[in-house]
């Protein structure tokens, strides 16, 4: 949660820009039915200014399992990598679907640091998203 006041005219542009989509899961905001927040990619609590290029929308986990990190370490190399940046990365080519739509693959150090430090496939996440596949609402086609 951000520390500054965020101008009513800035979170409408960032949540326009996002697409009313959380960056990392990329879950939708009229399919959650709760507000987004909008995350400082490079924290306040790391000098992270409150300007339009270092925010994004992040659902409220999402933004809360971030926190003020920047970097996680991939699960396969043990390596400390940055986190996926949803305002200059493209998230397809970090992550991917599971065939059923419902869990998300990191593809790169990146991707799977992200899903791994932000669990991406939180078991709550992963039984919703199944509901919204058969629903017809999800996975997302902008995948951006």
């Amino acid at each position: 949660m951000s520390k500054s006041y965020i101008p009513k005219a800035l979170r409408e542009r960032v949540e326009k820009q996002a697409q009313h989509h959380c960056g990392y899961c990329r879950s939708q905001a009229d399919v959650v039915g709760a507000p987004m927040e909008l995350d400082h990619l490079l924290p306040e609590a790391l000098g992270g200014l409150t300007v339009e290029e270092n925010l994004w929308l992040a659902c409220t986990l999402c933004n809360c399992y971030k926190n003020d990190r920047i970097a996680a370490l991939d699960p396969e190399t043990g390596e400390l990598v940055r986190l996926f940046n949803p305002r200059l990365q493209r998230w397809n080519e970090h992550f991917a679907w599971t065939p059923e739509g419902d869990q998300i693959i990191g593809q790169t150090l990146t991707g799977r640091a992200t899903v791994s430090a932000l669990k991406l496939n939180r078991s709550t996440l992963v039984r919703a998203r199944r509901r919204w596949v058969s629903a017809g609402w999800h996975p997302p086609s902008d995948e951006g």
